[in-house]
């Protein structure tokens, strides 16, 4: 009888004896011998303790490592608070990260995609908590990756509370892990933003993206498997496999900004399904957004990926971003003030389209 070794490279692609070994019913089995290691975990714990701290603020009253995190809510800012929740991840982006061995933006990448769906109701982000699992952890891995939620949690100003971390033999793949993320933001009842307020001649503006971000990876992968992509070949001014793991854009403190120095009628974070079918949710029945494609200059990676992949406009816009990561929805008459403040963060925004009659439908002018 005879196997093929697939877990280690010792057999060259060659087919090996099977060798069966038979467990001494004396010998005694651990966590650590089943693919657990609980001391590697406390290890990493007390790795990331100084690391966590930086996220910290004096509204947060527990320590890392307890049975949940404790966050103290300031009821006399708000008449009347709502909180605002929002989970996701980073979907296949994480496979792209192994092949590369980058691990310490895909944590930012987390954050955004959590963050930039809860400020686009208008709330301010205030806490976050992760989801880390792997076949086998490795404590430098991990650190980097946890790092990287960190850093995404100091640019959205919210703490990092807690999370878990999941060593799961058999269930991932050597090499393998994933992650989620779960936010929490806090709106004044009245202060809400859910388009209701979006009317005919509002202008639109869009900010750009730094890519794909966590969107459409799946597809990217194909694209590089087919074609045997060399990702240290020149896009612009860094490689594809740079461009292709520049992290998802933070938005809040933009957002922030401008939120409290202007009407907002709505948000809009743009993720898989792009402009159709992300803008959609927030418009009123009477109106339609009139997008103008040819407003902004996209990323050069998404012409690499339109090319190389032989994908046609429909299903980039489709699956995609193409260049703008979030909309704002104003008053005409605030849109250049609007830009100016964005601008001033350090994003580049522009006036991509505008509301019109209608009923509600989203329509991509070229």
């Amino acid at each position: 009888m005879c196997i093929r070794d697939s877990s280690n490279d010792y057999s060259h692609g060659k087919t090996l004896p099977l060798k069966i070994v038979m467990k001494s019913k004396n010998e005694k089995l651990t966590y650590s011998k089943s693919g657990v290691d609980i001391d590697k975990a406390n290890d990493l714990i007390e790795n990331i303790k100084p690391i966590v701290a930086k996220t910290l603020n004096d509204r947060v009253i527990s320590d890392l490592g307890g049975f949940g995190g404790l966050f103290e809510l300031d009821i006399n800012t708000y008449k009347r608070p709502v909180l605002v929740s929002g989970t996701d991840g980073v979907g296949t982006k994480v496979m792209l990260a192994k092949q590369l061995s980058s691990f310490d933006q895909i944590g930012i990448d987390l954050v955004a995609m959590c963050v930039n769906d809860v400020i686009t109701l208008g709330a301010k982000p205030l806490f976050f908590l992760d989801y880390f699992a792997t076949s086998k952890l490795k404590n430098s891995e991990a650190t980097k990756i946890i790092k990287g939620i960190a850093d995404g949690c100091i640019q959205s100003e919210m703490a990092l509370i807690g999370g878990e971390t999941a060593e799961m033999p058999g269930v991932y793949q050597a090499g393998d892990f994933d992650l989620a993320g779960f936010c929490v933001g806090v709106v004044d009842y009245e202060n809400i933003i859910d388009g209701k307020n979006i009317k005919r001649t509002d202008s639109i503006i869009g900010i750009l993206s730094s890519g794909p971000h966590s969107n459409g990876y799946s597809l990217i992968r194909k694209i590089i498997e087919l074609n045997s992509s060399n990702l240290e070949q020149k896009i612009g001014n860094q490689s594809l496999g740079q461009a292709l793991i520049e992290p998802t854009t933070i938005y809040s403190r933009a957002v922030n900004e401008v939120n409290k120095n202007f009407e907002i009628n709505g948000m809009v974070h743009i993720t898989g399904g792009g402009f159709k079918e992300n803008i959609v949710r927030i418009l009123p029945d009477d109106v339609n957004a009139e997008v103008n494609l040819g407003s902004w200059k996209q990323p050069e990676v998404f012409d690499w990926i339109e090319e190389e992949g032989n994908v046609d406009k429909e299903e980039m816009l489709k699956t995609f971003n193409c260049g703008i990561g979030y909309i704002l929805i104003v008053d005409k008459e605030t849109t250049t003030d609007v830009i100016k403040v964005i601008n001033n963060l350090g994003h580049q925004a522009f006036p991509i389209g505008d509301i019109s009659a209608g009923n509600k439908e989203v329509r991509l002018n070229p």
